[in-house]
């Protein structure tokens, strides 16, 4: 009887979404460090790697789907069909090849919903357990980024794909655009935008982790501006600096913090620009910007051709397209590969283009709209809570909404990341609380087990 009371005992407040949060930690990691696994520890498996994160990730679907969890959104059921769909369109009317027509639709029927399974299981507390991980990991990433920025493409550090070549990309004076643990140099861009949200937000919520981290972590974010030679990543820093202003102008008790935060930041970067090794590094990062200016035409060339020309250009050159497209998958790299035996671009290198692309204009444009839709969904819901005086949710839109709408779905790092913060922003929202497993199957059930403004 004892015993009996014992094991209740224990049983008493255990998390049984325990072994799903792991999986969920697994993707995570893998996110980070699957490069490294293709670089410098398993070469050889290089290809097979490319997918290590979708096993996971489709447990995790089917876990969730399996307990009546997974929420009754029409996004969801929008983009089953579209996939649904554009599998058959792509054997019948485009490229024919079932294999690329898969690892085309795996992206949204398995990657999409993990965003949708994540912010069912995960609670805020467990979102800020992975903000602290994230700090952590960006100390060694930027020494990691320091040196492949002043090493040569032959060292070890700049072991490309395979273990073959280098994993740079070109920069400015010689110098190459540094990949950190990921496959391609996106990632240290990517990786660093995530950390940005997370290191404000505690700067704004000093009690939730270590100063002594923060403070380091906040040195980090900055060195990897220059060392990184990302346009992209100044860009996120700055969207996400001005996110965190508004933020705090709309709670007072933040603003002092703010202030607070910004003296030290701006301390930081005087103290930083005066090491030699930094201060190269931002020169190369001055060069890259005239080197842009002058291929791209200036400021009106960056934003109107390669930023807004983003958003329109896919729409304007839709009549080009046959109406569904030239095949789900055709626009991926392991795609092209299958078909070519090469690596290109055989519709178009943005996100956008690629999907009208393959999908035709009405089952594209409906693509489009799903996604913006979320983000826009999570933006509001979002904005209710930093009214509430939740900064959290706020701050990772500030990455989201960058990344989330448009960001690369065919590059598995950038879906990746896309696939992580969607879900991160939607757990941010949810309380800390577990849900009770149900077994029954109906929508008011599931409705009740999620956050009702995101579905």
């Amino acid at each position: 009887m004892k015993n009996k009371i014992r094991s209740n005992t224990k049983n008493v407040g255990a998390d049984p979404d325990k072994f799903i949060k792991r999986a969920i930690w697994a993707y995570f990691l893998l996110l980070i460090f699957e490069g490294a696994l293709r670089k410098w520890i398993l070469p050889g498996l290089s290809t097979p790697l490319l997918l290590v994160r979708d096993p996971i990730a489709l447990w995790v679907v089917y876990k969730v789907y399996d307990s009546n969890r997974l929420p009754d959104s029409p996004y969801l059921y929008g983009i089953f069909w579209i996939s649904f769909i554009g599998f058959f369109t792509a054997l019948i009317f485009g490229h024919g090849s079932p294999l690329v027509a898969i690892f085309g639709a795996r992206i949204m029927l398995i990657h999409f919903p993990f965003m949708f399974a994540m912010g069912v299981i995960l609670k805020r507390n467990d979102v800020i357990q992975m903000g602290k991980a994230l700090l952590w990991i960006s100390l060694p990433m930027v020494v990691l980024i320091a040196l492949q920025f002043y090493t040569p493409q032959t060292s070890l550090v700049n072991r490309g794909i395979g273990g073959e070549g280098g994993s740079g990309f070109s920069g400015a004076m010689g110098f190459f655009r540094p990949s950190a643990t990921f496959s391609f140099t996106n990632g240290t861009a990517l990786f660093f935008g995530l950390v940005s949200g997370f290191v404000i937000y505690f700067w704004l919520n000093p009690n939730a982790v270590n100063k002594l981290l923060l403070i380091a972590s906040s040195m980090a974010l900055i060195m990897a501006i220059p060392l990184s030679i990302s346009r992209t990543y100044m860009f996120t820093i700055g969207v996400t600096v001005l996110f965190a202003a508004f933020g705090a102008s709309r709670n007072p008790k933040y603003a002092g913090k703010m202030v607070l935060a910004s003296v030290v930041l701006v301390f930081a970067v005087m103290l930083l620009s005066q090491v030699s090794f930094i201060a190269t590094a931002i020169e190369v990062l001055t060069g890259r910007f005239e080197n842009a200016a002058q291929s791209e035409g200036g400021l009106e060339g960056t934003l109107g051709e390669r930023y807004l020309g983003s958003f329109t250009g896919p729409f304007v050159k839709a009549t080009e397209i046959p109406f569904f497209g030239y095949g789900l998958g055709l626009g991926t790299s392991v795609g092209s590969q299958l078909l070519t035996g090469s690596v290109s671009y055989l519709i178009s290198e943005g996100e956008w283009g690629r999907i009208i692309g393959e999908l035709g204009l009405v089952l594209g444009t409906g693509v489009i709209f799903i996604r913006l839709g979320f983000a826009f969904k999570l933006f509001i819901a979002g904005y209710k809570r930093l009214v509430n005086g939740d900064l959290l949710p706020w701050m990772l839109l500030a990455f989201g909404l960058l990344i989330i709408p448009q960001g690369q779905w065919a590059q598995p790092t950038s879906l990746g990341f896309c696939t992580v913060i969607g879900g991160l922003i939607f757990a941010s929202l949810n309380k800390d609380t577990p849900p009770m497993i149900s077994t029954k199957s109906n929508k008011a059930v599931r409705s009740s087990l999620v956050n009702p403004a995101i579905v």
